[in-house]
């Protein structure tokens, strides 16, 4: 099995892509050998498409997958890699740049740290408001034509962006959340944007963060994501929990987890809504393997909207990012494209 790119016109053999992200940020750092094994694990299984970024760990992802594809392996793997997050000493966020110079000075440095020729996918990480996408999209479709790049990809566009870009280089696919508790971009225009041009979509935080784990529960001292995850906030994580609650009959009868029928019903989605590959955040090899039986699942018709009516879309309490956030984000429909974390 191989993961055919997202965009193509064909639906991937193994819908799922390795977000490497937490290998090297957000939290601790993972074991580098958990990290070298899980990816080996994902290749060997078919799961080919690696994502990552050079503000994940400040270049540190970026070499940890360059030591997991000695041997060899870089021929199997598909790198999706996103640039433009800036960061302080301290790691903090402090801006996004998407200048033509930027964007080919990054490619730089990253080919360096991965140890590749090129990169299969390249996106900007958000929006830069300061920079027409055109001019960032004219830039990478410059590092296309010379052959560090393979494709272009977007992440957390709305359509009038995506259909810009779009006209500058075809884009392969755009980045987005989607989870059962993240469904704007079925209302928003970005699904149908995405299947009408034959853009693929690759889907992070298909478990909400953790709150679709079905393992997750309120901490005794309080979440730190509360402050910039609303749906962790002590108000809405009551709420939150209990649809999650309802999941698991649905889950039990299958014999699979929450987090698997959650993983499930993303990937089905792509029977109406183009395709649609999920980005796992995976820090061990085990969890490759339950994303592959969530891969296998086939739910139907009747299965998905059993699941939605658990959890309708409207009844999630809390939005994706705290509202100072979530108006930066051109994905969104009030955006203007200045939030970082995936």
């Amino acid at each position: 099995m191989q993961t055919r790119f997202p965009g193509t016109g064909d639906p991937p053999a193994v819908p799922l892509a390795l977000g490497c992200a937490g290998m090297s940020d957000h939290t601790a750092p993972a074991d580098e050998a958990d990290a070298v094994a899980t990816i080996h694990t994902a290749l060997d299984a078919g799961v080919t498409l690696l994502d990552t970024a050079d503000f994940y760990g400040m270049g540190h992802n970026e070499e940890l997958i360059r030591r997991a594809l000695r041997n060899g392996r870089r021929g199997k793997a598909l790198l999706s890699v996103k640039f433009g997050g800036l960061r302080g000493p301290d790691g903090a966020f402090v801006g996004i740049e998407g200048r033509p110079a930027h964007v080919k000075n990054a490619l730089a440095y990253s080919l360096r740290r991965l140890g590749t020729d090129h990169v299969d996918i390249y996106r900007p990480a958000r929006l830069d408001p300061d920079t027409p996408i055109e001019d960032t999209i004219g830039a990478i479709a410059e590092l296309v034509q010379a052959g560090y790049v393979r494709r272009v990809g977007l992440s957390e566009v709305g359509p009038k962006t995506i259909r810009r870009a779009h006209a500058v280089h075809p884009i392969c696919d755009v980045q987005i959340e989607y989870s059962l508790f993240s469904r704007g971009p079925e209302t928003n225009g970005i699904l149908d944007t995405c299947r009408e041009l034959g853009i693929g979509v690759t889907a992070y935080g298909i478990l909400a963060h953790g709150l679709l784990t079905g393992t997750y529960r309120r901490p005794a001292g309080g979440d730190p994501r509360a402050h910039w995850l609303p749906r962790f906030h002590p108000d809405n994580l009551a709420t939150n929990l209990t649809l999650v609650d309802r999941l698991r009959p649905l889950a039990d009868a299958r014999g699979i987890s929450v987090a698997q029928l959650a993983a499930a019903w993303v990937i089905a989605r792509s029977r109406e809504r183009g395709t649609i590959v999920a980005v796992l955040g995976a820090r061990r090899p085990h969890r490759i393997e339950e994303a592959l039986a969530a891969a296998g699942l086939g739910l139907t018709d009747t299965d998905l909207r059993a699941i939605e009516e658990a959890v309708p879309a409207d009844a999630v309490a809390g939005t994706r990012y705290a509202a100072s956030l979530m108006a930066l984000l051109d994905s969104e429909p009030s955006g203007q494209g200045r939030v970082f974390e995936s």
